[in-house]
């Protein structure tokens, strides 16, 4: 009858302690069909519940926990791990961040070969620029000089700056052209030759960083020139005079010429080397430069740096490289069999410059979370150069604004390719100069037509980024709507900020961090002319604020040469 009683008292329960009226319903912890725990009566203390460990329960003090063996199999864990699973959409963004930086190293190439592609016709306008048109330049310069007393001084200058800066570029040109014929070319040659292959590899990394060295301050020492020759007289004298400025620009294209030639013989050692070790060596030395570039921390202010220093450095190359075959192709007599034994080497240099490039670029890239984007931000800057070099308030010459973007001077490089070329090629008699003046017609042609496309893709690229109001508005003007007590606060705030009268922007005397004082000049909607309450004035400084930051990374950029250390990071 006890028996009969529990039965009745649980009736979905077997006295085995299976499974409740064999329906296959699983016993919960707590003895009931029921997931949820049994409630405490009243008075009743609340039942313990047993906490889930690596999916087993602990058991109670006092019940011992029995496993089957089939718990415990190696067949079972074995089953587990060939059938388990995971899901990659339960961290999605991890997984597309990484996708997208497969894309953009993918994109790398063809980013970067845009940018160099542009970049060296921007190098070739300012050297071709040399040859062509400078000539001319000077020619017209001395002709007003000379024809000047004839037309009456009609203002205080006797001739323009332009002007000016061409003769003086001319008269460099001519001295150091003459000064190049004290240099014996064939005694440098052999006297590198006859060194060792690890001491040539030394003296041709020490040239490349001298090379770097000597064309910062070069620019430096030309724009002093230019400057002291040009400035108004009536200003008081705060220099040593044109004439030292003078000899000391002659003195370093002097330098830098013969510096670039000492390279261009240890190239041309390279190649003439019977085991090609040397050559070798020196090409190793461009995947040298990738350990020393991917593995830092690099900005887009630096990484537009490198860019530029890459353009220059691949152009610089291609002129040493014909350098080189001017004079291997004079030793042979001109034989043209001899080019395609050159070819090969050539190649294999521009290859692996291309190269280390590309792979350089696409882990700098991928390392400090840049977008390959970037690219034509960089190129957009450069086409930026070049339209406003054409306007009429332009403050400098077009070849003088690559100088100090790229590092890329043209003027040594043409005094020792004019000596090379003059030593290499003689001229004798009607004919020959003849094909001297079709070639110079042709170098005119082929610059004003590289000019001519420059310009136009140079408009495009401009108007792609949204600058052409940069060439029109000044960099720093107030909004109309300011009192003129706002303006002079704000110019109180902005002391160390001064405006030359071509509205370029120098920082004298002010940390760098007093800049962010500087968005409440810039150009505003003209909703800002109707806020007159301080509220509204507090408005407008922040909408000014969020614009600077849209457009910081551009106005940056403008701002940022060849040699201008970067510290700040652009977001």
């Amino acid at each position: 009858m006890a028996g009969v009683a529990e039965a009745a008292a649980a009736p979905g329960t077997a006295g085995d302690g299976r499974q409740d009226g064999g329906r296959g319903e699983p016993k919960t912890l707590w003895g009931s069909s029921d997931p949820r725990p049994p409630a405490a009566g009243p008075g009743q203390p609340a039942p313990q519940q047993r906490t889930e460990t690596l999916g087993f329960y602990e058991s109670d003090r006092g019940r011992k926990k029995k496993r089957s063996l089939s718990d415990l199999s190696l067949l079972r864990f074995i089953s587990a791990e060939l059938t388990r699973g995971y899901f990659l959409e339960h961290n999605e963004a991890k997984y597309t961040e990484r996708r997208e930086r497969v894309y953009t190293c993918m994109r790398i190439p063809k980013e970067l070969e845009k940018l160099m592609f542009f970049g060296i016709f921007l190098c070739l306008d300012a050297f071709l620029y040399v040859f062509t048109l400078l000539p001319l330049r000077v020619f017209l310069a001395m002709f007003r000089f000379i024809t000047l007393p004839c037309y009456g001084l009609r203002d205080r200058r006797l001739l323009q700056p332009a002007q000016v800066c061409d003769i003086l570029k001319g008269v460099i040109l001519v001295i150091c052209y003459f000064m190049m014929h004290y240099v014996d070319y064939s005694m440098m040659y052999h006297l590198i030759r006859g060194q060792s292959v690890i001491k040539l590899y030394i003296i041709y990394n020490m040239l490349e960083v001298a090379d770097r060295l000597i064309s910062s301050f070069g620019q430096d020492i030309l724009d002093a020139l230019y400057w002291t020759a040009t400035e108004p007289k009536e200003r008081k004298r705060a220099h040593i005079g044109v004439i030292p400025h003078f000899f000391m620009a002659v003195l370093y294209v002097f330098l830098h010429a013969i510096l670039i030639m000492v390279q261009a013989t240890t190239l041309n050692v390279a190649f003439n080397s019977h085991n090609k070790s040397l050559l070798t060596i020196m090409m190793s030395n461009n995947f040298v430069e990738i350990k020393g570039s991917v593995f830092k921390k690099f900005e887009k202010n630096n990484l537009f740096q490198m860019s530029n220093s890459d353009i220059k450095e691949r152009f610089t190359n291609y002129v040493l490289l014909l350098i080189v075959c001017l004079r291997n192709m004079e030793q042979f007599s001109w034989n043209p069999d001899h080019l395609w034994v050159l070819f090969p080497d050539v190649c294999m240099v521009v290859a692996s410059e291309i190269a280390v490039d590309i792979v350089k670029h696409a882990f700098i890239t991928k390392f400090n979370d840049i977008t390959a984007d970037v690219y034509s931000e960089y190129r957009a800057s450069l086409a930026f150069d070049l339209v406003s070099s054409r306007q009429k308030n332009a403050y400098t010459d077009y070849s003088d604004s690559v100088s100090r973007r790229m590092g890329f001077i043209p003027l040594p490089l043409a005094v020792l390719l004019i000596r090379v070329v003059t030593s290499s090629i003689k001229v004798q008699g009607v004919l020959a100069y003849v094909c001297v003046v079709l070639f110079y017609c042709g170098l005119i042609s082929l610059k004003v037509l590289n000019s001519i496309v420059l310009l136009g893709k140079s408009c495009q690229y401009v108007k792609e980024a949204k600058m052409e109001e940069k060439l029109f508005n000044p960099v720093l003007t107030a909004t109309p709507g300011k009192t003129a007590g706002k303006q002079q606060s704000t110019f109180k705030s902005t002391q160390g900020i001064s405006t030359d009268e071509n509205g370029s922007t120098s920082v004298t005397n002010q940390p760098v961090h007093q800049m962010e004082n500087t968005p409440s000049l810039l150009v505003t909607s003209n909703s800002d002319q109707f806020l007159t309450t301080p509220d509204g004035e507090e408005k407008d400084i922040s909408q000014d604020s969020s614009e600077l930051k849209h457009r910081s990374a551009k106005k940056d950029l403008l701002e940022i040469d060849r040699f201008t250390i970067c510290g700040n990071r652009i977001d």
